[in-house]
């Protein structure tokens, strides 16, 4: 305790009591005014520019990490069908080529070879895996919508193109090039965008918007089978035009980026490389869809030139094949839920080659029509799930899209060897060689399926693994 003496000035206590008061009040006014101008003077230092100054004193907060994904709701199952209606006029599309390879094949539009024919489905089917590469990324920086509009565009343009179109290099820019490109920008985003909306349920989210290139293919190859013959090509394909330019609004409308990384990404993860993992599914997923693109192109046009359908059927072959991949993309894709990816994709695509196989022991129309439906449901394993496995296999979801990008990028070349490579094989019109088609078919599925099932094991031991350890 310490004591004040007051000098003695003559005044009365009281008197001195409220000269304190005062004091005080003066003093308070000072360290308020104080810390006034020393905020003034850091706000000054802070908005200052000059380098000698120093670091400024207040800083943006760290950007927060994107929530978790909200695996339901109105906005979730939106992007489920606005991605509908992107799979139904992307994948929807390009399951139709084997009605434009039939009736290439009888030279009512062009002459060329099979093998030169199926060079324009392969083109188109390689353009839009490959382009992932750039499109993932450019979704990754958060331009969704700019792919959006301009792969709808394309689309649009592309059958518009194709409908006056007379040469076989006009066929290839306008139906390989352009609608292939359209499709691309549309493709690798979607199937980004889906897994930040889903996590739990994300087998399921994205079977059913993968519904919708089975029931694009489904009901393509009727409308240009039905109005071939009553409008001819070309208003045909301008019919197919309007259907993908009505049917791409509602994605138009409703999808939009959820999660979008807090700096731009680079167009190449170099960790994928050395994810040995990564590069095991890639190289599987490659030989896969070589396998698919030999019975997506090849099936309508086996049936007729063999006598096994008449032309009416031939043509609807390729609706029976896709109505087998609806079930086919819906049902494995919530049984992988809980099963798991890997050990869904690996028995699905080995039956898949067996299914192939079986095509050198069809005798009649109901034969070659069953196996039309296996073929289709084992086959939509092959669309629905490398989304989902990829998913699986990158932790870091900011990059996703460049991984899926990367990815298909690689598997584009099984599509673009896969159709040419069985036309190769099968000869000329007067000698063909229809075991050795699925013979080769048969041969790189099943492969696939036994690297899928190496992969499932590795999984499973990895998964073990660390839960051993924590």
């Amino acid at each position: 305790m310490s004591v004040e003496l007051v000098p003695n000035t003559g005044m009365s206590s009281s008197a001195i009591r409220q000269l304190d008061r005062d004091n005080m009040e003066s003093s308070d006014e000072q360290t308020i005014n104080g810390n006034n101008n020393a905020q003034t003077f850091e706000k000054n230092v802070s908005d200052s520019e000059t380098p000698n100054m120093g670091p400024p004193l207040v800083r943006d907060a760290p950007p927060a990490a994107p929530s978790p994904p909200p695996d339901g709701g109105l906005a979730a199952w939106l992007h489920v069908a606005g991605g509908f209606m992107i799979f139904f006029n992307t994948w929807g599309i390009m399951n139709t080529f084997g009605v434009f390879q039939t009736y290439y094949e009888s030279g009512a539009f062009i002459r060329a070879s099979s093998s030169a024919i199926s060079w324009i489905g392969s083109i188109q089917a390689f353009i839009v895996m490959a382009t992932g590469i750039v499109a993932g990324p450019v979704h990754d920086r958060g331009y969704f919508r700019t792919l959006l509009l301009t792969g709808s565009f394309l689309i649009v343009f592309g059958h518009m193109m194709l409908s006056i179109s007379n040469e076989y290099w006009q066929v290839v820019l306008s139906q390989g090039v352009c609608v292939g490109l359209g499709a691309g920008c549309l493709f690798t985003p979607t199937v980004s965008l889906l897994p930040t909306y889903f996590s739990r349920r994300l087998g399921l989210a994205m079977g059913l918007a993968l519904v919708g290139s089975s029931i694009g293919g489904i009901i393509y190859p009727i409308v240009m089978y039905r109005l071939l013959d009553t409008l001819g090509f070309g208003w045909s394909v301008r019919v197919v035009a309007f259907i993908a330019l009505g049917t791409l609004l509602l994605p138009c409308a409703v999808m939009r980026t959820r999660v979008t990384p807090s700096r731009p990404r680079a167009f190449i993860d170099v960790t994928a490389f050395k994810d040995a993992k990564y590069i095991l599914f890639t190289l599987s997923c490659l030989l896969a869809f070589m396998g698919f693109s030999v019975i997506q192109f090849y099936l309508s046009f086996f049936a007729e030139s063999r006598g096994l359908t008449g032309r009416d059927m031939s043509f609807y072959l390729v609706a029976v094949f896709n109505a087998g991949s609806c079930l086919g993309r819906v049902l494995p894709s919530a049984l992988s839920d809980w099963l798991g990816p890997f050990n869904t994709i690996a028995p699905g695509t080995a039956v898949f080659g067996v299914v192939m196989f079986c095509m050198l022991a069809v005798k009649n129309e109901a034969g070659v029509v069953v196996l039309a439906v296996l073929g289709g449901f084992f086959s939509g394993v092959l669309i629905a799930l490398p989304p989902v496995c990829y998913a699986r296999l990158t932790e870091n979801k900011a990059v996703i899209g460049t991984r899926i990008g990367m990815g298909f990028s690689v598997i584009a070349f099984g599509m673009l060897a896969g159709g040419p490579g069985a036309g190769s094989i099968l000869g000329g019109p007067d000698d063909q060689h229809w075991t050795r088609v699925w013979v080769f078919g048969g041969a790189v599925a099943m492969a696939a399926g036994f690297f899928f099932s190496v992969l499932a094991v590795w999984q499973y031991r990895a998964g073990k693994k660390t839960n051993s350890v924590a």
